[in-house]
């Protein structure tokens, strides 16, 4: 079991025995438990842009995965930018810069962001073991001393910028965070079990809005070509049985674009980028009631 009520009724997530693979976890849970089926969990549809906003709303626009691909993309109205990371190629300082002047000119009260594995410089101790190694994979990046990046976060001068943190915005608590299932050796990535826990357990339990890179599993996180879930099953159980967001925004995986819900939380990958990177997938926006007024 995954889930245990300690003697403070708290609930602990521990490792799924399933957690090394996904699409089996996948299966077993639909099987045996309907986790994934009817009438709870179900796609949804986009609101329109012209969808008029209910008084006493806040409408939030959700996009990721731009990958310094921002100029085309048509921005619907909204009071709340939510970008759940890989703003970049690579975390270059220069694409950060085009980044934050992208964010300068739009007209959100308040713009979020997270990281995602592509902003290499983010993670200081991947650019630490990059630095050591004359790495090929990454030659722009390795070039780079560390003063070029030590503070590559403060480029961001044009949003909240969350890791491993949490803002309060509009009365709505909202928590980024941009660890993903070790993939490829990018940024940001850990070995499914234990280390993403670990993470996941500094999410608080009462936050209204989760931002994390890539997706929990079975919502949104079908990769076609290689008929694969990759989701994190120890993210699903902390979103469902602990911390029960109203919103979970991510992208990281490009095919998952779409909206889903369990008829608690409703689960939006907003990857802009394709899989073959076109900047085609639009925004998504959600509106949800303001605190205090649910």
């Amino acid at each position: 079991m995954a889930r245990r009520i300690s003697s403070q009724g708290k609930v602990t997530i521990s490792v799924d025995e399933y957690s090394s693979n996904p699409t089996q976890a996948f299966t077993h849970y639909n099987i045996n438990q309907s986790r994934f089926q009817p009438p709870h969990v179900h796609m949804v549809e986009p609101l329109p842009y012209d969808a008029p906003k209910s008084v006493g709303h806040t409408r939030f626009v959700c996009v990721s995965d731009t990958h310094s691909r921002t100029d085309g993309i048509q921005m619907p109205f909204g009071d709340v930018l939510l970008h759940t990371g890989d703003f970049t190629e690579l975390g270059l300082p220069s694409e950060v810069k085009k980044f934050n002047d992208w964010l300068g000119g739009l007209p959100y009260e308040y713009k979020v962001v997270i990281a995602g594995n592509h902003e290499l410089t983010f993670d200081k101790d991947f650019m630490a073991e990059l630095i050591k190694q004359d790495y090929y994979r990454f030659p722009s990046v390795s070039k780079l001393r560390s003063e070029d990046f030590d503070d590559v976060q403060s480029l961001l001068t044009n949003c909240v910028y969350l890791q491993d943190s949490e803002v309060t915005i509009k009365g709505f608590r909202i928590y980024g965070a941009p660890w993903t299932p070790w993939f490829n050796g990018w940024g940001f990535n850990l070995p499914r079990g234990q280390s993403l826990l670990d993470k996941w357990n500094q999410i608080p339990e009462d936050v209204d809005i989760l931002m994390t890179h890539g997706p929990p599993l079975g919502f949104r996180d079908w990769v076609p070509k290689e008929l694969q879930r990759v989701g994190c099953v120890e993210l699903l159980n902390t979103v469902q049985k602990r911390v029960r967001p109203k919103l979970h925004a991510y992208g990281g995986i490009h095919e998952g674009y779409g909206i889903m819900t369990d008829g608690y939380t409703t689960f939006i990958n907003s990857s802009t980028c394709t899989v073959s990177f076109q900047p085609t997938n639009p925004p998504i926006i959600f509106d949800l009631p303001n605190p205090g007024n649910s």
